[in-house]
């Protein structure tokens, strides 16, 4: 283990710097940007090795994976950042320590959502996830639905949508999804200028946060590139 071990803080030091040094270069204090670990097929060796090393936040993308991990580790923070089935929503706000959906992506998972919050007498923070780049292979809403989403949304007293979500298409030069981090940045602050408080922008992954960060991500999503290839 003691290999992997130096390999694993090897890899959490590099996105740290890389982390920071796209900050900088954008002017942003690096500590605005959570680092989440996605640790999907996983071991809970791994993520309990970068708990212990600082990491607060784990990302999951199936329920039945994080109801397993969670009963395991019910101390821990995690968030949802798969696509939800509404039928699946029930057991995700019966963990209090699944802090943060990124995925509500349809107004019947809102109100499912809050159907369900109501029921655990919670007000669960969610992200509206939006497809940006007009993927057909992606979820979410359009970008002109944004805002109506968000005034009808005021009706859902159990929901606080805290921010917007994407995921840009998969290119090897990250620079060519740019503009779709922009737009996202864009959305939110035309937005804020009409009075929602949205404070998060989940956006970028292993190959491509550093620019998603430089567009103003508060959330990048890291998997691979901080745990190895998955176990299983």
């Amino acid at each position: 283990m003691h290999l992997e071990e130096t390999e694993l803080i090897s890899r959490l030091k590099d996105i740290q710097d890389r982390i920071k040094i796209a900050a900088i270069k954008a002017r942003r204090d690096p500590a605005e940007i959570l680092l989440l670990a996605v640790s999907k097929n996983q071991t809970l060796a791994k993520i309990d090795f970068f708990h212990k090393k600082g990491l607060q936040f784990f990302g999951e993308n199936r329920v039945q994976e994080l109801r397993e991990k969670y009963k395991e580790r019910p101390e821990y923070l995690w968030h949802f950042i798969g696509h939800l089935q509404r039928n699946k929503v029930k057991y995700l706000l019966r963990m209090e320590n699944c802090v943060l959906i990124h995925s509500l992506d349809s107004w019947s998972l809102a109100e499912e959502i809050n159907k369900w919050a109501a029921k655990q007498n919670r007000v669960m923070p969610v992200l509206l996830e939006v497809n940006v780049a007009g993927d057909e292979n992606k979820f979410g809403i359009e970008a002109g639905e944004v805002e109506d989403f968000l005034v009808e949304a005021r009706n859902l007293s159990n929901i606080e949508i805290k921010g917007l979500m994407t995921i840009a298409p998969y290119v090897e030069n990250p620079e060519e999804v740019r503009p779709v981090f922009r737009e996202l940045a864009v959305i939110r602050g035309k937005m804020n200028e009409k009075g929602y408080n949205l404070k998060e922008l989940s956006m970028g992954m292993s190959n491509d946060f550093e620019v998603a960060i430089e567009e103003g991500a508060t959330i990048i999503r890291i998997g691979i590139s901080l745990f190895g290839e998955r176990e299983y």
